[in-house]
């Protein structure tokens, strides 16, 4: 007897339709759409029969139509730079809080700090048709996204402003809390203090630096060539600036590190030395309380839930010129910043 070959059903791309629930119920597409929409004229007996035929199926509605009649998909963007920094988890926390209560649901990515990566992103989730956008940016010209915004995606730009176009923005303070910081240090003896900050393109680490000069100089201290290094925050470069810092005849007594993945770095390299140095650090890291590390600490939440609350009332028709909001930072003395020069 010859075998019959049995093909086995396909189990993907087969979505049940509104046809399969009415089919299964025994009613009308209308009645099967009424339910589906909450709409009233159904009589509770179909009501139930239609429910169980959507349970049974694993039917889910199709939003396009809808989508395409209200003009509003419901959804947001997030674009971060990069997500497995710690300073990201609370800030899109809160994002997809505040889109939760206004019945959004999140899409987010990260650029990696490459801004083509960014700009592919951005428009993909234009092309997709969100509703708003929350964009950390990597680049500095954000051109690209004027006709989306004319044509009605309400963009906010968090940490960082938008580059070339004028856009909502909410930010912390990274000049004010920088300033403080070192002051911190000055104020506990210090006079040659290191700055180790990330690439001079991003706008959060030459406003550090600007915090950074602005301190000594009002404490009367010239800044030597040597104490101040910009660049990437790959551990390796940041190990070198640190030791060069703490090399020669006249090493540095304390250390400004402009984000978190530079405390982390220099908090290794200084574990290993036998003389104290001093450090703070902008941003707060884990088990920074622990290890007892001065900060100056962004909330990073705050910064989330601030941005998303704008981007919701631009969305519910909010009209006036582009706002700057500034959220401020906070000193956290945990004994690292309040070491005095050996």
């Amino acid at each position: 007897m010859a075998e019959t070959t049995r093909h086995p059903e396909p189990r993907y791309g087969n979505r049940p339709t509104m046809k399969d629930v009415a089919a299964r119920a025994g009613v009308g597409l209308k009645t099967v759409s009424r339910v589906v929409n909450s709409e009233p004229g159904v009589t509770p007996d179909t009501e139930r029969r239609v429910q169980e035929a959507i349970d049974s199926l694993g039917f889910r509605r199709n939003d396009s139509a809808r989508v395409l009649r209200k003009g509003r998909t419901a959804s947001i963007g997030l674009v971060l730079e990069d997500l497995a920094d710690p300073f990201y988890g609370p800030l899109s926390r809160a994002v997809e809080e505040v889109a939760r209560a206004h019945g959004a649901l999140l899409i987010n990515g990260s650029s990696a700090e490459d801004p083509e990566r960014e700009e592919e992103l951005v428009l993909a989730l234009c092309a997709r048709r969100v509703d708003g956008l929350i964009v950390i940016p990597a680049g500095d010209d954000h051109r690209y996204l004027e006709p989306e915004i004319r044509a009605g995606i309400a963009t906010v730009f968090v940490d960082r402003p938008a580059g070339r176009i004028e856009a909502d923005m909410v930010l912390s303070d990274s000049f004010g809390g920088a300033r403080e910081g070192v002051a911190h240090l000055i104020a506990h003896g210090h006079r040659r203090i290191g700055f180790i900050g990330d690439q001079p393109r991003i706008h959060t680490a030459t406003e550090r630096l600007r915090g950074y000069h602005t301190a000594m100089t009002d404490a009367g201290i010239t800044v030597g060539e040597s104490w101040v290094s910009l660049g990437s925050t790959e551990p390796e470069r940041v190990r070198l600036a640190v030791e060069a810092m703490l090399s020669g005849p006249e090493p540095v007594t304390a250390l400004f590190a402009g984000n978190n993945r530079v405390t982390v770095t220099a908090v290794r390299v200084l574990a290993g030395r036998e003389r104290p140095v001093a450090l703070v650090g902008f941003d707060d890291i884990e088990l920074a309380d622990l290890l007892g590390i001065t900060v100056i600490s962004q909330d990073a939440a705050a910064v989330g839930r601030t941005a998303a609350e704008h981007l919701f009332r631009r969305l519910d028709g909010a009209d006036h010129s582009p706002a700057r909001v500034e959220l401020p930072t906070k000193l956290i003395p945990r004994g690292s910043g309040e070491l005095r020069p050996a």
